[in-house]
This record gives C-alpha cells, structure tokens and sequence, in this order.
C-alpha cells in the first residue's frame, strides 16, 4: 500500500502492531456500505466513469457475499478491513479497483464505517432497553398490589408496592434510551470526503453519500471530522450508565432471591447450581451483569485515555478506539438480554414480601403524618412523639398497630380525643395517592401513561 517511500518492509513486530484486522474486521459491511455510496457519487460527479464505477459496485457486492458466508479473511500484511476489501476487490477485478480511493482517505474511511457500526449499535441497544422497559411494565402491572418493604440504607423504611419499585428501574432506563437518542442524533453526520484532513480538490458531492448513508447532513470541519470520536465516547458514556442501573437492579435480584429475604426465585434458565452444594441456586445471571458493569466503565476510562492528549488530526493512537467499543457493546448486550430474561421469568413470593414489610415500625412515617394532618402538631415534634411510640413497641415486642390512643395519650396529652389512624402496611400503601407515589392506583396511573406514550 504504501511501498512506493519505503525500501524495506517493515519488522515483524511491526507489522503485528501496526495491523487492526483482527478487530476491525467487524466494520465490513459499515465499509462496503459507505464504498458503495462513494463510489456512486464519484460516478455521478464524473470523477470516475461509469463503466468502472459498475465494476466497482458489482466486485464490492461480492465480497459482500463472500464475507456473509465465509467470514473475514486476517492478513496481517493488508493492515485493516479497509485495505483488506480494496486487495479483494483488485483480486476480482483489476487494476480498476484503484479507482474507489479517489477523492477520499483511510482517514475518513475509517470515520465513517465507524460511526455507521456505532449508530447500529445504538440503534440495537435501544431496542435491548426498550425490550427491558417493556418487561418492567408488564411485571409492575402484574405486582401493582404486591406490598413490599421499601429501603433506606437496606433498612426497612416505608412499605412500598413491587408495581412501584419495578417502575423505578423503568425511569432510569427511560432516561438511558434518551442518552442513547441523544447521542445518535449528534453522530448523524458524515464525515466521507473529508479525506485524509484537508478535504479534496475533486469535485465531490458530500451531501449525496451523506443522503445514500442515512446521515442527517455532513461534518463542517475536515479536520475535526477524521479526528472526532466523540460519538465513540457518547456510547461508551450512555453504555456505562445503562450498565450501572443494570448493575444495580441486578444487585437487588441477588438480594431478593437470597434465603434471608426470599422475596423472588429465579428460574432455572437463569440460575446454575453448585458443583458441591446440591441445594444451591445460584443468581449467576445477575452477578455476571453486576461484574459487566466494571468492564463496560473501563472501556470508557481506555478511550478517554486514548483521546485526551491527541493533537490534531489523525494519529494512529485512535485505532485502539475500536476495541474497547466492540467489547461494552458485546458486554452490553448481553447484559440487556439477561436481565430481560430474568425479569420476565421470575417468580414473586408476595408472603415473603409482606412479611418484611410488617417489619421495623415501617409506618412509623404514618403515625408522624397523622399526628401533623390531624392534630396539627408541627412535624419535627409529631417525629418526636413517634418516636417514643417505637420505643414502647419494642418494650412491649408488639407492632405500631397494635397502640391504643390511650398509649399515646400518655405520650402526649394532644392526642386525647382523637382515632387512631390506619397504621397497617396496606394502609400505608393506599394512602401514598401523591403523583409518583407507591398507591397501587398511582403506579396503574402510571402504567397506563406509558402505555398510551408507547402508542404514539
């Protein structure tokens, strides 16, 4: 490729460290799309005729066929996947081949096959998070009523519904589809024909490959084009958020299907056993994307260390870009795809759930509001009085809901005269009717809005 400057080849471990094929390779079809797209703007430009221009499109869809097939081939000598389908390509049909190169560099080449596979991936994440969400929703719906403990430092703190804990998860990943959105829509530009960093001097139309492409318009900067991968980093970002509320959600399924909560049991399709411990079912699913995340957080710290000191404007530092892309998005995927599986294959045990939940004077928080909304005692005082009431529970080993007025009369005099509220774990639930709240018509409320906003 470049022998002409050169009198000697270069060392063997040269030519290995110099080589991305192994990796790279995974751009072939991105490449062959955007040849395609150059090689037709450069025939309706005249810069190449027409005759060569269909050879070109004709030896190009082969190797498309080839590769779809029989896969890649890795020779260290050809460098990358680009020089790779180009040694092909002239393999097929000749000399003409050399035609394709006009009026662009591997530069960007490269930047552009890369940002077509990163808008893939994004496009293929979001329809992973949006496969998730759907699974969220359903099961939310289905444990509308299902009272569960609600935690504050993993200790009990209010009752909640398991319909509400579920949508919880279903926000963060609503937000992560936003990042991923976002982030495609400032990838949507083309940098093809900014050529190896100054543009060309061929009569090229950008804008016609940036349309054939799918790209919203082209890149104003030849320089910035072929040395951005701030689209790179954008889904490493949005990647490493989606992978840590998948960490944690999957941190809460370790817990829940542990013997001292019980609160799920995970199938067998996403649990393993032990190879000593014949009563084990193991949450490896769960740990596996809880791990992932780790990984996923350290590609983006690879890249951004890879970026931060890089002038302007191609170096050759920026061919480690790929790799730490390819491995979240494997990562990523496979995360997404378990944690679907495990949502909507495990199995509830509402007893369990309710239990906990009767557990550490959790409507202590009621008893307080209580004695604010119906008595009128300001709140810092009212948490006072609550306080005290806990206390004699635990003297007496029994529940808030087992007080009398009279027990609280004797706390404090303003009391007298008064019912006691509805202290019980339901009670507590239904009253939570506030926008967002845990009330099981709240979290139906909720449903039926996202629902309806799916539909649109």
């Amino acid at each position: 490729m470049w022998g002409g400057r050169f009198a000697d080849g270069p060392s063997s471990v040269m030519r290995e460290i110099n080589a991305s094929i192994p990796f790279d390779k995974k751009l072939w079809r991105q490449d062959i799309r955007a040849s395609l797209a150059h090689v037709s703007m450069l025939s309706k430009q005249g810069i190449v005729e027409e005759e060569d221009a269909a050879q070109i499109i004709d030896g190009l869809n082969q190797i498309a066929q080839e590769y779809e097939t029989e896969g890649v081939p890795e020779n260290l000598d050809l460098e990358d996947i680009h020089m790779t389908i180009e040694a092909r390509l002239t393999e097929i049909i000749g000399p003409v081949a050399g035609r394709l190169h006009t009026a662009r560099s591997r530069n960007d080449q490269v930047a552009t096959s890369f940002r077509l596979w990163v808008r893939d991936a994004m496009d293929d994440v979001y329809d992973g998070l949006s496969e998730l969400r759907d699974a969220l929703v359903d099961r939310a719906k289905e444990q509308a009523d299902t009272i569960m403990p609600g935690f504050t430092h993993l200790q009990v703190a209010q009752p909640v519904t398991m319909g509400h804990h579920l949508l919880a998860y279903h926000e963060m990943f609503a937000r992560d589809s936003s990042r991923f959105s976002a982030a495609r829509e400032r990838l949507n530009e083309c940098p093809l024909g900014a050529a190896a960093l100054a543009g060309t001097g061929f009569p090229n139309d950008r804008k016609l490959t940036a349309e054939a492409l799918d790209f919203d318009g082209v890149t104003a900067n030849s320089m910035d084009s072929v040395s951005d991968r701030d689209f790179a980093l954008d889904y490493l970002m949005a990647a490493s958020q989606t992978a840590l509320h998948l960490s944690r959600l999957a941190e809460e399924v370790i817990i829940w299907a542990s013997q001292p909560f019980g609160f799920v049991k995970l199938s067998d399709e996403w649990s393993t056993g032990s190879s000593i411990m014949p009563q084990k079912r193991n949450p490896d699913a769960a740990e596996l994307v809880r791990g992932h995340a780790g990984r996923i957080v350290g590609c983006l710290n690879a890249l951004m260390m890879t970026m931060k000191g890089l002038p302007l404007a191609y170096s050759k530092d920026m061919q480690d870009d790929k790799p730490p892309v390819f491995e979240a998005h494997d990562l990523l995927g496979l995360s997404l795809a378990a944690m679907t599986g495990i949502i909507k294959s495990v199995s509830f045990v509402p007893e369990r759930m309710r239990a906990a939940a009767d557990s550490g004077f959790s409507t202590a928080t009621d008893l307080a509001d209580w004695l604010v909304r119906d008595i009128n005692i300001p709140f810092r005082e009212a948490h006072h009085i609550t306080g005290a009431a806990v206390k004699l529970c635990e003297e007496r080993g029994c529940d808030l809901a087992d007080l009398n007025v009279a027990d609280l009369v004797a706390i404090d005099a303003r009391v007298k005269g008064h019912s006691m509220p509805d202290l019980s774990v339901e009670g507590s639930v239904v009253s939570r009717k506030s926008y967002g709240g845990t009330a099981p018509e709240q979290v139906r409320k909720q449903i039926m809005l996202l629902q309806q906003a799916k539909q649109l």
